[in-house]
């Protein structure tokens, strides 16, 4: 279960998002309009990091997947992926990384995809009260093993609009230019959200 607060965040997510993403070697669109159009989460277990992917796009444009991990400290090691740092309002300052380069990413993504598990279920806690709170978009792996087992990153490198992110137990491709072209072997998290018709393929593990 993730746990969203009534917070104020300074940067925005959709700012610091405009502002990294256009730099980046898979970006294609206009940089000027971006805007979100959905969004899920995974489970951290040992619940210290948020792990939240937003989809976004410029008008007719094609969709981006940006993963993010959410952090109360730096990650040793990670400065080639960290974005940028958030005020938050409940949780403090609050340090944002592509999450392509954060182990605890890899192990949820692995551990989705392999599993055959689902987006984490969201709620709101506003002044001590909590509330579920629907999720804008619903993604579902297509494996089925029982013991994923521990996942350790490898390496992390861009491809052709996808990024390549090496674990000690699969190779997991995360789409950056999410769309109905791709075609790829092994297991795979797809996802649909309001508004799109059908299923669309996010990630592949192999």
């Amino acid at each position: 279960m993730a746990l969203l607060h009534a917070a104020e965040i300074r940067p925005s997510k959709i700012e610091l998002i405009r502002g990294w993403a256009p730099d980046q070697p898979w970006f294609v669109g206009d940089d000027l309009g971006l805007e979100q159009v959905a969004a899920y989460r995974f489970d951290d277990p040992d619940g210290e990091v948020g792990i939240e992917t937003i989809l976004v796009r410029s008008g007719d444009g094609p969709v981006l997947q940006i993963p993010l991990t959410y952090r109360g400290a730096p990650l040793a090691g990670a400065d080639e992926w960290l974005i940028t740092t958030m005020e938050h309002t409940v949780l403090g300052d609050r340090w944002v990384y592509d999450a392509c380069g954060d182990p605890v990413y890899a192990a949820a993504l692995a551990t989705t995809i392999l599993g055959g598990g689902s987006e984490a279920a969201l709620e709101r806690d506003t002044d001590g009260e909590r509330a579920p709170v629907e999720p804008s978009m619903r993604v579902i792996g297509s494996g089925s093993s029982t013991d994923v087992g521990s996942v350790g990153l490898v390496d992390v490198r861009d491809l052709d609009g996808s990024t390549l992110v090496v674990t000690s137990v699969a190779e997991l491709e995360v789409l950056r230019v999410v769309g109905d072209s791709w075609s790829m072997g092994g297991e795979t998290l797809t996802g649909t959200w309001d508004g799109r018709d059908g299923s669309v393929l996010l990630a592949a593990a192999r």
